[in-house]
């Protein structure tokens, strides 16, 4: 992704406007679209008893010293052999975040080797990592314990039980993709939110939970979507099409209850309720920084989230190598304008069914349709990222089955 000076984290904020100033230069950094990133997250497995919980001491043995410091904090919590970083969330998932890359065929192979360093390193403690969006075998358990992930439990329980779930239970894929050149930004971020319901219907992997069914297609988003819209819900909308992305994203960041307030000491509990456009008239003793906002955001959990590229969230994570198929898809529909444009249009119609999608995925037929169209455009421009062979050929094959899957309309 596009970089930009490091920008001074301790400002104290007293107004809105400042917020804004800040937000817009660090949210949507322009340039020529050129890098793409990925984040693999899975559940992990006892590899003999898949349902039985796994324990931290465990997690932190098998990772060794690319164990994060959330985890272990004496670990010097190295990078991969490929630069990937290893984070562990909430109930245990293992989650890879790359660095970007100038094309998606150095992406897929940097991040394979990466995902098969880890698989040996879990394989080694008699662990396995799983292959859908949300645990199949076990209830929400935590394995992570913070102060951040202990006030976001206090703040999700008010609204019921989809935060524990998420928290504990969930595993994505995010596909990040260059917010691109300023005056492409807009329609980017509006295909990006388009594209997403027919794409989370068509990748959906999440319909079952802690043993059984779940009547839904894409359980971890329905959970997400559950948690808490005012920072969930996504940021674009149909009806506001013509609306600044850093106006939008603004407000929505403003707008967005506090889930933490760091502190010395165990308890980052926030107060219930209070935004951070409240925290800066003075809801809260001492002002925010610049810091705080850039910490508040970090707790906001929208579809598709501007971190000065744009991080698309909606997937569920896919089981072994075919997490390339729905990478491969989005690359190829922001290939250029042209299918920037085409594919907006083709989500369009059905750019506000999140919840349609995560309930029935390609069951919906229009959902459907809409998936076929933009899976069809994207084998189009498959050629355009001059991936080898072999792997175009794995990829071409695969995303044919999910388009005759659409076409048939699967579950």
């Amino acid at each position: 992704m596009v970089t930009s000076p490091e920008l001074d984290r301790s400002v104290i904020l007293h107004e809105s406007a400042a917020a804004g100033r800040h937000l817009a230069g660090i949210c949507f950094k322009t340039g020529p679209p050129t890098h793409t990133g990925v984040e693999l997250e899975w559940t992990v497995h006892d590899v003999a008893d898949p349902a039985r919980p796994i324990d931290p001491a465990r997690l932190r043995a098998a990772l060794g010293r690319h164990t994060p410091v959330t985890l272990d904090a004496t670990s010097p919590a190295e990078p991969l052999r490929y630069g990937g970083a290893v984070t562990v969330e909430p109930g245990g998932q293992v989650e890879i975040s790359t660095p970007p890359r100038p094309s998606v065929a150095a992406l897929i192979q940097a991040t394979e080797a990466d995902i098969a360093q880890v698989t040996d390193l879990l394989a080694a403690g008699g662990l396995i990592l799983g292959r859908s969006g949300i645990d199949p075998h076990r209830r929400p358990r935590p394995v992570v314990d913070t102060p951040r992930y202990r006030a976001m439990r206090v703040a999700f329980d008010r609204r019921g039980p989809a935060g524990r779930t998420m928290m504990f239970s969930t595993a994505g894929l995010q596909v990040c993709l260059d917010a691109g050149e300023p005056d492409q930004v807009a329609a980017r971020w509006a295909a990006a939110h388009a594209v997403g319901p027919p794409l989370l219907a068509a990748f959906a992997s999440a319909n079952r939970h802690a043993g059984r069914s779940t009547g839904w297609a894409s359980a971890r988003m329905a959970a997400w979507l559950a948690i808490d819209p005012a920072r969930t819900r996504p940021v674009w909308a149909a009806s506001r099409n013509d609306e600044d992305p850093s106006a939008a994203w603004t407000r929505y960041v403003l707008d967005a209850p506090l889930l933490c307030v760091r502190r010395r000491g165990p308890d980052w509990t926030a107060p219930p309720g209070v935004t951070f456009a409240d925290w800066l008239h003075g809801a809260l003793p001492s002002p925010p920084t610049t810091d705080d906002l850039d910490y508040h955001v970090s707790t906001l959990f929208p579809p598709v989230r501007p971190r000065g590229y744009l991080e698309l969230r909606y997937l569920d994570t896919q089981p072994g190598p075919t997490w390339r198929l729905p990478l491969a898809v989005l690359t190829a529909l922001f290939a250029d304008p042209g299918t920037v444009r085409s594919a907006y249009e083709i989500g369009a119609p059905v750019a506000h069914r999140w919840s349609g999608a995560a309930r029935r995925g390609l069951a919906d037929a229009e959902l459907a349709a809409a998936a076929a169209a933009l899976l069809d455009l994207a084998l189009t421009n498959l050629p355009r990222l001059d991936l080898p062979d072999g792997i175009h050929d794995e990829i071409q094959r695969g995303v044919r089955r999910r388009l005759t899957a659409a076409e048939r309309g699967d579950r």
